[in-house]
């Protein structure tokens, strides 16, 4: 949950990066809201699916609208692309598999030209201290 948290609260912020972590939970989390929200659509307000979304989803899509975006410009910068690459989507079934290809690549090691790695990713515990045995007599 707190990739999806920190997505939501980098709102407006396209500048830097975003982790694989963070990209995938924030997808994650939405696409259960938008599920709750389907739900509540159907079953409270009596609004049939096939008329599209009804009020609940809609205000879910409104709130997570600018934030995917967003989380989606800063995934591509981790990978060392523009944001431009996100216009991909307008391509037509290929544009879709190509940006999910580069939203599951791994993010540059290091500094790139969008800003060092993202800090609030955790990192992989440093290896144990080598110890020395003596021999007990």
């Amino acid at each position: 949950m707190d990739g999806y948290a920190t997505a939501m609260l980098r709102f407006f912020e396209i500048s830097g990066r975003s982790k694989r972590y963070e990209y995938w939970m924030f997808t994650l989390f939405y696409l259960i809201f938008g599920v709750i929200a389907a739900a509540i659509d159907v079953r409270l307000l009596h609004h049939p699916l096939s008329e599209g979304s009804g009020v609940a989803g809609g205000i879910v899509a409104l709130v997570h609208f600018i934030p995917s975006i967003t989380v989606a410009i800063r995934r591509l910068h981790d990978t060392d692309r523009s944001g431009w690459w996100l216009l991909l989507i307008f391509l037509p079934l290929i544009g879709l598999i190509w940006l999910i290809v580069l939203f599951c690549l791994d993010g540059t090691m290091g500094n790139n030209g969008y800003g060092p790695p993202d800090d609030r990713e955790e990192r992989a515990p440093a290896p144990a201290p080598a110890r020395s045995y003596r021999s007990v007599r």
